[in-house]
C-alpha cells in the first residue's frame, strides 16, 4: 500500500510512542499536518513561536525519557527553533526537531527561506540529516530515536523536503526503538569498592545524562547505606530525594559554601551522570580537569564523554539505572561514613531563609510556598538571578520536579510549564520567570489557554536584566548601561490571556497571592514586584558591590 511521505512520517512517530508534538505550522510540511488530521494517536499542540515549541519538546523529553517532538518550517522557523536544540544538547535531553525544507529541485538556488540544515545544526545536535526519499522515512526516524536516547541523550534534526513529503511510495515500518542495555561489569564495581575502602572524604555528584526515577531510588539506597554525601549537579536538584539523610544540596551558581569546601577537600569524587560542566564545577575550578590530590570515578552512559574533558581514574560506561541498581544490590562489606549526615545537616541550615529588609522578600516567599504547595510541584524556570531563590530555598520533590536549562537559556520556563501541565495534569506546575526572561516567551500563555493547561506563572519583576546587572556592578560599579527595562503591567498582560492575576509588592501580599493561586485552577499569574537592590539569593546587593569598588 502506498502512502504519502507525510503519512509515513506520522505513522513512524506513532509506532515510536509519540503521543504529543509541538509546532508552529508551515506550508513546507502541509503533508504532515494533513496526516495528523483525523487521527487520535498524536496530539498536535500549536504554539506561538518556534522557540517556545522547541522548549516544550525539550522539556517533554526531559520528563518522559523519550524524544520530545517539534516541527518547524524552513528558514525563520528553523532559526527560531534552534535555541531548543542548543538547550537539549547542553542539557543531555532527547529531542527530535523536524524542519520543513525546500523542494529537492529547488535546493542550491538560495530559494525562499532556504538553509543547509544539516550543516547549520551539525555543531549543536547529535545528528542532523535530510531525508531525500520518502521510502526511507522509517529508517531515518528509527535512527533518530536511537541516536536521541542512546549514550548521552540529545537532539536530532531532520530536514524534510516539501516535495518528498508529498511523494506516494511503499515503505516498511520500523518497530519501537529501545535504548541499548549498558550493565555495570563486576570488575568495575570491585574497583570502585576498593577506592571507597581507601577513601577518607568521598563525595558524590549526580544527575545528568540518562538519570531517571529508577536511578534516583537505587542510588539513594546505596549512598544512604554507606553514608556518602550526595550533591546534585547544576539544575538537577530532583536527582535525589531532598529528604534523604545524605542529600547535600546542589552545585552550580550560588551553592552552599560548606558544600563547595567539601567537594574541594574530597579525596574521592564519584560523578554519576554529570558531565562536570562549567556551571557545576564553577568554571572547571571546583574540580579541575586533572584534579591533583583527588581520585575521580566518572560513570556515564556515553563512552565519548569519559576522559573527554576530565581525566578519569576509573571511567565506567554504564546506564545510570543499571549502575545504581547493581550498586544498591552489592553485597560485599563496605566502609560507612558519617559525612553524608553532616552534609545533609549543612544543607538544611543553608535551605532556611533568614529574612532581609526587602519589601518583598523572595526567600520568605519561597519558604511559605514550600510549606503549603504540594510536595510534587513541578518548578520550571529559565535563566536569571530570580531562579536562585527557588534553587536555594525550594525543596524539589518527585522526579521530574525541576525543569530548568543547564544551558542558561532565557525564556524556557513558561514553555516548559505548558509541556509539564499537559504531561502531568494532576500535578501542580509553576513557571518562575524574571521580567526579561518572561517577555521572551510569554506569548505561550496563549498556548496554555488554548489547551486548558493548569499552571501558575510567577513573574519576578525588578525592572532589570538582573544577572547582567549583577556582573555589571561587579566589573563596572555604578555605570549602569543596557540592563534597565521598562515593563508592561504583567498582571494585565496575563489577564488578556484569560489568566487569574494578582500583583504583589510586599512579602505578605506575595504569600497571600500564592495561597489564593494554589487553591485556584486554570491559568494563573502573579506579578511580583521586587527591588533591584537585592541582586541574588546569595546576598549580593547593588550597594554592597559598589561599596567594594
Amino acid at each position: 500500500m502506498t502512502r504519502t511521505g507525510g503519512q509515513i512520517l506520522v505513522d513512524q512517530l506513532a509506532i515510536q510512542g509519540c503521543d504529543r508534538l509541538f509546532t508552529v505550522p508551515g506550508e513546507s510540511f502541509l503533508a504532515v499536518l494533513d496526516a495528523l488530521h483525523g487521527q487520535d494517536a498524536i496530539e498536535t499542540v500549536v504554539c506561538r513561536q518556534e522557540g517556545g515549541a522547541a522548549f516544550m519538546a525539550c522539556a517533554d523529553g526531559a520528563m518522559t525519557g523519550r524524544p520530545g517532538i517539534a516541527f518547524a518550517t524552513r528558514g525563520p522557523g528553523a532559526t527560531n527553533a534552534s535555541i531548543g536544540v542548543h538547550v537539549a544538547m547542553q542539557d543531555s535531553q532527547p529531542m527530535i526537531l523536524f524542519i520543513g525544507d525546500v523542494d529537492r529541485e529547488m535546493r542550491g538556488r538560495e530559494g525562499f527561506q532556504e538553509i543547509d540544515f544539516p550543516a547549520m545544526f551539525a555543531p549543536m545536535a547529535k545528528w542532523a540529516a535530510r531525508i531525500e526519499s520518502a521510502a526511507r522515512i522509517p529508517e531515518f526516524v528509527a535512527k533518530a530515536y536511537a541516536v536521541a536516547i542512546s549514550g548521552r541523550p540529545g537532539p536530532v534534526v531532520l530536514a524534510l523536503p516539501e516535495d518528498m513529503l508529498r511523494d506516494e511510495v511503499e515503505a516498511i515500518d520500523r518497530p519501537l526503538v529501545q535504548p541499548p542495555t549498558q550493565p555495570l561489569c563486576a570488575e568495575a564495581m570491585m574497583a570502585l569498592v576498593d577506592l571507597l575502602n581507601d577513601a577518607t572524604d568521598p563525595v558524590c555528584i549526580v544527575g545528568g545524562a540518562g538519570w531517571n526515577a529508577k536511578a534516583r531510588h537505587y542510588f539513594a539506597e546505596w549512598a544512604e547505606r554507606l553514608g556518602l554525601p550526595v550533591a546534585c549537579a547544576f539544575r538537577r536538584q530532583d536527582a535525589i530525594d531532598w529528604q534523604s539523610p545524605v542529600y547535600a544540596g546542589n552545585l552550580g551558581y550560588g551553592p552552599n559554601p560548606k558544600l563547595v569546601e567539601r567537594v574541594k577537600t574530597a579525596d574521592l569524587v564519584i560523578a554519576v551522570g554529570a558531565r562536570l560542566g562549567e556551571a557545576t564545577t564553577d568554571g572547571y575550578e571546583l574540580i579541575t580537569p586533572d584534579h591533583p590530590d583527588q581520585i575521580l570515578v566518572h560513570i556515564h552512559p556515553d563512552p565519548d564523554e569519559l576522559n573527554s574533558v576530565y581525566r578519569a581514574d576509573l571511567p565506567i560506561c554504564a546506564a545510570m539505572d543499571e549502575f545504581a541498581e547493581q550498586a544498591a544490590l552489592w553485597e560485599d562489606d563496605l566502609l560507612s561514613f558519617d559525612a553524608g549526615k553532616a552534609a545533609h545537616d549543612e544543607w538544611l541550615a543553608w535551605n532556611e531563609p533568614e529574612g532581609n529588609d526587602a519589601e518583598l522578600d523572595l526567600g520568605l516567599g519561597v519558604k511559605a510556598m514550600r510549606e503549603s504547595w504540594p510536595a510534587d510541584t513541578i518548578i520550571c524556570n529559565g535563566a536569571g538571578n530570580f531562579s536562585g531563590w527557588w534553587h536555594r530555598y525550594w525543596r524539589y520533590g518527585d522526579m521530574p520536579s525541576q525543569l530548568a536549562p543547564t544551558a542558561g537559556a532565557m525564556g524556557y520556563g513558561v514553555p516548559a510549564a505548558v509541556a509539564a501541565a499537559l504531561r502531568f495534569p494532576e500535578r501542580a506546575v509553576v513557571a518562575v520567570a524574571g521580567d526579561g526572561d518572561f517577555l521572551m516567551n510569554g506569548q505561550e500563555l496563549a498556548t496554555a489557554a488554548q489547551y486548558g493547561a493548569n499552571l501558575t506563572v510567577i513573574v519576578v519583576d525588578n525592572g532589570n536584566y538582573g544577572t547582567i546587572r549583577m556582573h555589571q556592578e561587579r566589573e563596572y560599579p555604578g555605570r549602569v548601561s543596557g540592563t534597565q527595562l521598562t515593563n508592561p503591567d504583567f498582571a494585565a498582560f496575563g489577564a488578556a490571556f484569560g489568566a487569574q492575576v494578582w500583583t504583589a509588592e510586599t512579602t505578605d501580599a506575595f504569600v497571600e497571592a500564592l495561597e489564593t493561586a494554589r487553591e485556584a485552577s486554570g491559568l494563573r499569574l502573579i506579578h511580583a514586584k521586587t527591588d533591584i537592590e537585592k541582586l541574588s539569593a546569595g546576598g549580593a546587593t547593588v550597594s554592597g558591590l559598589r561599596a567594594r569598588a
